[in-house]
């Protein structure tokens, strides 16, 4: 037991108080009498007993439990010694002691719990997987483990790690254990030597010119002398393929190449026979290529395209590709200035791509056209999507009232092997079918794994908003039974009175027999149709395509699960033919700068378009008689987007088409949406923290717009810091592989950058950090450990339970004082003669002569 006090200089304060006391009893020591001493000490005691209640004391009582935590590093950087680490642990747990508990944590850039701290541990459980290894967090390692002990405990945290952390500040950390029942315990471990070939860096130019040479320049570093290839690829394609010679330590390699994109994404990979680390093994850099403008054109048509047709060989240039062929990096993207979608299905796209293109136009000032056809806008399942986010028009149409009555039952399949992306996206996909539909509407929604569930029974769609909440609360279930659900759905609709009634059947599995050609033949005859969607390679395909044959409906052979909620949307949209609007027509031209020169000798006429509504803020520059945007635009973000509701083959543009100026409309259309580039030339480097350097050497670079954006199409957290009126610094949360800077200026000019973040510091072959280990085991206590038994060596700082005694001498002054106002009131004899009763009256004195009966009689002669 040990007494401490928490603010000592308050004990200062006895000093006045004895001295009062102690002038007191020198000038009044003749007067005083014993009950008058008696007082003086209680009130010194009690005085005193404030003045140490108020400098904080408290009692330290030990507590004999001792806590040792191995932190074991599990991080890419230790592969190959776990069996090592999990035999030194086993080893030294041999020397526990009864009083003492260990726990065993698992940590790389998280930490993962082995085994709990207890008293009971006596051998190492098998090593649960741990998913991400590409850093080393030791600082937080630190940080949770002081957060799972009892800080009243003596604890010994024991690091098992090669000291070379890749995130965090583990010395920073460690000040703040300073001072308390914590200490740090250290055994280096190490991979072992082998041999490792890696690319410490590869280097493009920023900024080149068509035609003009690049130096692409590899530096390959080896542990060993050897033959490996070098191989560098532009866009993904194979550029250059090289047997090289290694030597031990630095090679340096360069191979110069013209490029001729817009945006080049060069990569460097080198191969060995024997390889410690593949990740290291591959390096990426990013060059802009100043150029002429490059149109991408994605044909929806199995036919040649249309728009490439009309603009001619002496038009900007522009690739052709299908909507399958559609890229899924940013970095492809971004070879081009502007984006035509002619006539695409969304489901041919998938969600993930549509995010990646909007990026591309929000930040990037790519420019984006959408033009109709049956594939196109609602048709084509763009509700709700990324891409209808960019345009100007919304999927849904004016006058809804005017559609014929509709019934839609979903059939979707709820069993086991759907569980996860697949379910989630299917049911955002039926929710949104949901919100298509008219409230007088009919739905019904039916989820089947080895027997139908009626989710929403068929009926009037009274609410959409707790429609939508009961579809997207579907939990997976067990097997797969397709017939009876089906059923169940054409028994629903069967009765109904409405002009268009469709099913749609969403499966990944396999089903049993039924008779199918009944069913399907008896709902025809009741007007119902009905489309199937097959999600993943393990559907029956060929069932499910025969089943949408016979009923009259529309296959989907579903690969990538991000297409499912685009297909749901434009079966919905197609159960009513509506949306195209197909009677000739002449469209009204509104003053719109750069469009009126082509309309000067007059307006074709037009066939048919497909019905949007335009959204506030857009511009119209061509309306039908129903005032429906033909041609709408607008600004989004730093991109300019198009949305031209008819068709590029002439069946729906009639004579359009067939007009001298079609060529020059889309010649108008395609440079009203390049973007406006700025001609500064900013510089953007990475520096040696990870961060970002941006220079302006306009001096302006307080007032610059700059966002960063990944190949995925994420845009990134970014922490911007002004350094100078020149220069700022993004610090960016992003994985290793390319990113892309967009800088934008006060008039909304682009300048975009590519940089590559570099593999993790985890896949370098680096040696014990020994500086690390021994200014951490210094600053809190611990000690760099050598044998298995250290472990569970004497602890010098004991734990102890803080039990604080204020409140005690508090009751203590406060009885003191209240013994001392009982003297003063009552007297020295009321505490020393507390036994005797003192009269009520005051007594005579009677002599010890005087007979009591001759007083008594006196005493009557006088009265």
């Amino acid at each position: 037991m040990d007494l401490r006090i928490d603010m000592p200089l308050v004990l200062l304060l006895l000093l006045p108080l004895f001295l009062y006391f102690g002038w007191t009893y020198f000038h009044e020591r003749q007067r005083l009498k014993r009950s008058h001493i008696v007082v003086l000490t209680i009130r010194i005691v009690a005085a005193g007993c404030l003045v140490f209640a108020l400098a904080g004391p408290y009692l330290l009582l030990p507590i004999k439990e001792e806590q040792i935590v191995y932190l074991v590093d599990r991080s890419a950087s230790m592969n190959g010694t776990e069996d090592e680490m999990v035999q030194f642990i086993q080893e030294s747990l041999q020397s526990k002691k009864e009083p003492q508990l260990a726990g065993i944590y698992s940590f790389s850039s998280t930490l993962q719990t082995e085994a709990i701290l207890s008293k009971t541990l006596k051998e190492v459980p098998k090593l649960t997987e741990i998913k991400a290894t590409d850093q080393t967090n030791i600082e937080q390692s630190l940080q949770l483990a002081s957060g799972i002990i009892d800080p009243k405990k003596a604890t010994r945290l024991v690091l098992l790690t090669d000291g070379n952390e890749t995130k965090g500040d583990a010395l920073e950390f460690a000040t703040k254990l300073k001072g308390s029942n914590i200490s740090v315990d250290i055994k280096p471990f190490s991979q072992p030597v082998v041999n490792d070939v890696s690319l410490k860096s590869f280097v493009s130019p920023q900024v080149a010119y068509v035609g003009e040479q690049q130096q692409l320049v590899t530096d390959i570093h080896a542990t060993s002398a050897g033959q490996g290839e070098l191989l560098l690829y532009e866009n993904d394609e194979l550029i250059h393929r090289e047997a090289v010679e290694l030597t031990e330590g630095t090679n340096v390699f360069t191979y110069k190449h013209a490029a001729t994109a817009e945006l080049v994404k060069y990569e460097a990979v080198v191969q060995v026979g024997q390889d410690a680390i593949f990740e290291n093994n591959k390096l990426t850099s990013v060059t802009m290529v100043q150029s002429e403008p490059h149109l991408l054109i994605v044909n929806g048509y199995e036919t040649a395209s249309p728009i490439g047709a009309a603009l001619g060989s002496q038009s900007i240039a522009y690739d052709v590709i299908a909507p399958k062929s559609l890229p899924n990096e940013l970095s492809s993207y971004l070879q081009y200035n502007a984006i035509i979608f002619d006539n695409v299905p969304g489901h041919l796209v998938g969600e993930a791509k549509m995010s990646v293109i909007e990026q591309a136009v929000k930040n990037f000032g790519v420019g984006f056209t959408m033009v109709g056809g049956e594939n196109s806008f609602g048709l084509g399942g763009y509700f709700k999507t990324p891409i209808e986010t960019l345009l100007p028009v919304e999927m849904e149409i004016k006058g809804k009232e005017q559609l014929p009555s509709l019934g839609l039952v979903i059939v979707l399949d709820r069993s086991g092997s759907m569980q996860g992306s697949k379910l989630e996206l299917a049911k955002e996909a039926a929710a949104r079918s949901v919100e298509m539909l008219r409230d007088e509407d009919t739905l019904g929604f039916i989820a089947f794994d080895d027997r139908p569930w009626e989710i929403i029974e068929t009926g009037p769609l009274n609410s959409k908003e707790e429609a939508v909440d009961t579809i997207l609360s579907v939990t997976p279930g067990g097997g797969t039974e397709i017939y009876s659900s089906l059923a169940k759905a054409y028994e629903n609709l069967a009765d109904l009175k409405l002009q268009r009634k469709h099913i749609i059947l969403l499966t990944d599995g396999q089903s049993q027999a039924g008779n199918y050609e009944d069913l399907i033949g008896e709902g025809k005859e009741e007007g119902i149709t009905l489309s199937t969607v097959a999600i993943g390679q393990d559907a029956d395909a060929n069932l499910l395509e025969a089943l949408s044959d016979m009923g009259s409906g529309r296959f989907y052979d579903v690969i990538d699960e991000q297409t499912i909620p685009s297909i749901l949307s434009r079966e919905t949209a197609m159960i009513s033919r509506t949306y195209i609007e197909d009677n000739p027509f002449y469209p009204a031209i509104y003053n719109a700068a750069g469009w009126n020169s082509l309309f000067a000798n007059g307006v074709p006429q037009m066939n048919a378009y497909i019905g949007t509504t335009a959204k506030q803020g857009a511009t119209v520059v061509a309306e039908s008689e129903k005032e429906d945007p033909v041609l709408a635009q607008w600004q989004y973000g730093l991109g300019k987007t198009f949305a031209f509701t008819s068709d590029s083959t002439g069946k729906w543009t009639g004579d359009w088409a067939r007009w001298q100026n079609w060529g020059a409309f889309w010649q108008t259309l395609i440079s009203q949406m390049l973007p406006s580039y700025n001609d500064v030339a900013y510089d953007v480097r990475l520096e040696a923290d990870g961060s970002f350097m941006i220079t302006d050497p306009t001096n302006e670079a307080a007032f610059l717009d700059i966002v960063a954006v990944n190949e995925a199409g994420e845009e990134l957290e970014t922490q911007l810091e002004t350094i100078s009126a020149s220069q700022v610094r993004a610090v960016v949360q992003a994985e290793p592989g390319l990113i892309f800077f967009r800088i934008a200026d006060e008039k909304q000019a682009i300048y975009q950058a590519g940089l590559s973040v570099p593999y993790s510091a985890e896949y370098e072959l680096l040696p014990v950090n020994n500086q690390l280990i021994e200014e951490l085991t210094q600053r809190t206590g611990g000690t760099v450990l050598k044998e298995p038994q250290d472990v569970f060596r004497d602890f010098t700082t004991k734990g102890a339970d803080r039990q604080n005694i204020v409140t005690w001498l508090l009751l203590a002054s406060i009885l003191l004082f209240f013994i001392d106002i009982t003297i003063r009131r009552f007297g020295w004899n009321f505490l020393t003669n507390a036994k005797k009763k003192e009269p009520l009256v005051e007594e005579k004195t009677i002599p010890e002569d005087t007979n009591v009966a001759q007083l008594l009689k006196g005493m009557k002669k006088r009265s």
